[in-house]
């Protein structure tokens, strides 16, 4: 579903994510990899099209989408849910859910009004604070907005950036079997995680970041046995030739 080639980004005149190259399928759980500045999140702001690529092409649903804003992006199907959340804090729960449905509320009140309903009802602790401002909430709380205002805009795949960060473990539970029942109801997801447990527990496909390359592209149990973890994680012999080619 997702085809990404030679993808280059660069902040300034410093090059951080170095011509890498992955694809993630339909219908799976693609989970990127990697130590604290291996390009992860940079990448996911590029697919996205918050970041402009310096190189390299992206393919999504069979159409290149190289280049295409933000709001194009998402019209095509692929949505990003940020790290940290980054609800509007200063909305309430409904208003936020709206806003992630703003390409359709000109044509499609009557089907926003019928999905707003659906998100209350997939995440009951949303319907307990419709009203509340979101910025007034709990992280957890936060998060499963942030994933409900995503899913307003219909996506065919969903990315999403460090879903954990600062959550305590039986919230991020909570959160990780929320995105099970999401894939298993059809969602495709692309998933930055740094718990590397956590995200062998879920995922497909791993796709290991290091410095901005590509480390390791596998499954999951070749992960494992590649040593990458003990390399990145734990500073021991840098194993990146040896899984680059897998």
């Amino acid at each position: 579903m997702l085809s990404v080639s030679d993808l280059r980004v660069s902040y300034g005149r410093i090059e951080v994510v170095h011509g890498i190259s992955f694809e993630a399928e339909a219908g799976e759980i693609t989970c990127l990899v990697g130590p604290n500045g291996a390009g992860k999140s940079t990448t996911l702001w590029a697919l996205s099209g918050v970041l402009r690529s310096s190189g390299g092409r992206f393919r999504f649903d069979g159409q290149d989408v190289t280049g295409f804003s933000p709001p194009n992006v998402v019209k095509n199907g692929l949505c990003l849910v940020p790290e940290n959340r980054l609800v509007f804090p200063n909305l309430s729960v409904i208003e936020n859910l709206r806003m992630g449905a703003y390409q359709r509320l000109r044509y499609d009140k009557s089907g926003v009004n019928e999905d707003t309903e659906k998100m209350l009802d997939y995440f009951p602790r949303l319907r307990k604070r419709a009203t509340q401002e979101a910025g007034t909430m709990s992280g957890g709380e936060q998060q499963m907005l942030a994933l409900a205002r995503a899913l307003m805009a219909n996506p065919k795949m969903l990315m999403l950036d460090e879903p954990s960060l600062g959550l305590a473990p039986m919230v991020v539970q909570e959160i990780f079997e929320i995105m099970g029942e999401l894939h298993k109801a059809g969602t495709s997801i692309l998933l930055v995680e740094q718990n590397v447990q956590l995200a062998l527990r879920y995922a497909h496909r791993i796709v290991a970041l290091e410095l901005g390359t590509v480390a390791f592209n596998g499954e999951p149990g070749a992960f494992v046995d590649s040593g990458f973890i003990d390399e990145a994680y734990l500073g021991r012999t840098n194993l990146s030739s040896k899984a680059g080619g897998q």
